[in-house]
């Protein structure tokens, strides 16, 4: 599996915590950033969004101070179905419900140890599909039923 990752500085501990940790595991292609400095969220969450609409990898990390920035960019890239989740059963759900494609985290908001734990079940859970799979068609119709 590969996975796409990103980060902005207030993501950039956590995200080469991940890269050091469970993330050793997978091919990882890693969007950046690649220091400390303080630089805009929404150039990683396009990029790494890109990359996993596009196929060039199969799954996305993205990490702000919150989650709340990263999911927010990634979900205006079509085809990008991404979920910020502070715990485990959130990560899952993402995954086996709502066939999420990107997780976003908050560097700021949870640790490493906690971070590895649902990074694991995300990369580790299927979607169900079913019931979720209409829900996910209306989604892609949009509110008008047109896309939009």
């Amino acid at each position: 599996m590969k996975i796409a990752i990103g980060a902005d500085h207030a993501g950039y501990h956590l995200k080469e915590a991940l890269r050091e940790g469970i993330l050793a595991e997978y091919e990882v292609l890693d969007f950046g950033t690649h220091s400390p400095e303080r630089t805009d969220y929404p150039l990683y969450a396009f990029a790494v969004g890109e990359a996993v609409a596009g196929g060039e990898a199969d799954l996305g990390i993205l990490i702000c101070g919150t989650g709340i920035g990263m999911s927010m960019a990634a979900s205006r890239v079509p085809g990008i179905r991404a979920a910020l989740c502070t715990n485990v059963y959130m990560a899952k759900m993402a995954r086996a419900h709502n066939d999420a494609n990107v997780l976003c985290l908050g560097g700021r908001v949870i640790g490493p140890g906690l971070a590895e734990e649902i990074v694991r079940a995300f990369l580790t859970t299927a979607f169900e599909g079913g019931r979720h799979a209409r829900r996910l068609e209306l989604l892609d119709r949009g509110p008008r039923g047109n896309g939009g």
